[in-house]
Parts: structure tokens; C-alpha cells; sequence
């Protein structure tokens, strides 16, 4: 059977490279972005040339419709899906509850934790067995934020990722017999530009300090563990929320 990945918020960070390894391991693959076309056909080029099929398709996860139009687009393009990677995500601008906006904070919970059923809900609907699909996987992008908190930074982050450990637990249950794998990484901080986008450069080389391993984590890192929960040798893995935060 082909196996096909869909991932969301893949033209940079965590998703690209995951997309990229995806291609090594014979998935043709989706990538979805939400404004960076140009990014995102550069990560579906560097996939073509593993010699995978690989399509983009703009859309905003958290939006409904958007997220039905990037199913059907992979459906239409690609074929039946067998991973998902639940994986766009923002985590807003550095700040205290009190001077937390409402704006923010619906916005984190739009993407991170709506966008994720919104998107496992389509999945579903595609892999169960109960629908006439052949099963498949779930892998949500969760950050070790959900258990340490990020007081004084980024709470509302760290709340809408518990949600989306919480969430990976109940529909392991829920569609285990159907055939669907759900499970979870815990996602240290990354060597990407997502801090840098919410103006908080800095962020990386303070976690690096305090880390055990003394370092942040390289995309392609958190990328190794998604592949590994997605394959066959985790075939007896699910509701499994997988610690990758270099000892934090």
C-alpha cells in the first residue's frame, strides 16, 4: 500500500524536516503552510528528489474549511491517507497572564488544539476501519511546555500543548480499534526560527544553558522521533506521549 503523510506546518522547523524524512522513508507527502508558499515548495522539492510524490496546499488549520480543502486536496492528489502529523502550531508572544490578550489566547487554542482535532477528525474519517479505510497514524507535535508550564513566558502555550497530550490519550483509546495509532511528542526547544519570529531570539541559547544535555534540539532530532512513532517498529505504540526535551 502507498503510504501517504499529510503534515501541517511544514515550510519550516519541525514540519519541514519531518516532511523531508518522511520522503526518506517512502511516504509521498503534503505539505500544508499556512503563508510561505515559496518555503514550502523548496521542502517539497528536497522530497520529490527522494523520489516521493509531494504536493503543497495553503490553509489556515484552524479554520474549518481550510482544513477540509487540504484533505480533499491530498485525497484528490496523492490518495488515501495512512499519517497524519499534527504539527502547525504558534506560541504567541512572550507575556504574563495579566497582559495576556483575548486575541491571543484564542488564537493559540484556534491553531494548537482546535486545528488538531479539526485535522484528526478528517483523518479519522479517512483511516478507520470503520469508515472502509486500512488504518493508520496519528503523530500530534506537543511541546515539554505542557508539563513545565512556561510561567512569566508563554502559560496559554503551555496549556493548549496539555490539551493536546490529553487529547493524543483519548483517541489512542477511542480509535485503537479501528485501526489508528494516535501518540505525541514532547518536543524540546528546537534550533528553528520560531522564536526569532515572536521576537524572543534569545529563547534557544537560554534553554541550552539549563538543559541537561546543554544544547537545544535540532528539527531533524524531533523529526527522528515523530518517523519512529509513525513506523511499523512502534506498531504496538499508542496513546504515547514521547519526552524529547534533552533531559528537561
Amino acid at each position: 500500500m502507498t503510504k501517504i503523510a499529510l503534515i501541517t506546518g511544514a515550510s519550516r522547523g519541525i514540519g519541514a524536516a519531518t516532511a523531508e524524512l518522511a520522503a526518506e522513508h517512502g511516504y509521498d507527502v503534503c505539505i500544508n503552510y499556512m503563508q510561505n508558499g515559496e518555503s514550502a515548495e523548496r521542502v517539497a522539492n528536497a522530497c520529490r528528489k527522494r523520489g516521493v510524490r509531494a504536493i503543497t496546499v495553503q490553509g489556515d488549520v484552524g479554520t474549518p474549511a481550510d482544513v477540509e480543502h487540504l484533505f480533499e486536496t491530498c485525497d484528490r492528489k496523492l490518495g488515501p491517507l495512512t499519517l497524519l502529523v499534527n504539527n502547525a502550531g504558534i506560541i504567541g508572544e512572550a507575556t504574563r497572564l495579566e497582559n495576556l490578550t483575548d486575541e491571543a489566547l484564542r488564537r493559540t487554542f484556534e491553531v494548537n488544539v482546535f486545528g488538531a482535532f479539526q485535522c484528526a477528525r478528517a483523518a479519522v474519517r479517512r483511516m478507520s476501519r470503520h469508515h472502509g479505510g486500512e488504518g493508520g497514524a496519528i503523530v500530534n507535535i506537543s511541546s515539554i511546555a505542557a508539563t513545565i508550564g512556561s510561567a512569566n513566558e508563554y502559560i496559554h502555550y503551555a496549556a493548549s500543548k496539555a490539551a493536546l497530550d490529553g487529547f493524543t490519550i483519548g483517541l489512542a483509546r477511542e480509535v485503537g480499534p479501528e485501526g489508528i495509532r494516535v501518540n505525541s511528542v514532547q518536543a524540546g526547544t528546537a534550533d528553528t526560527d520560531i522564536h526569532a519570529m515572536t521576537g524572543n531570539p534569545d529563547r534557544p541559547a537560554m534553554v541550552a544553558r539549563t538543559a541537561p544535555l546543554r544544547r537545544v534540539a535540532t528539527a531533524e532530532e524531533i523529526a527522528e522521533a515523530v518517523m519512529w512513532l509513525a513506523s511499523d517498529k512502534a506498531r504496538y505504540v499508542t496513546g504515547a506521549i514521547l519526552r524529547a526535551g534533552g533531559g528537561l
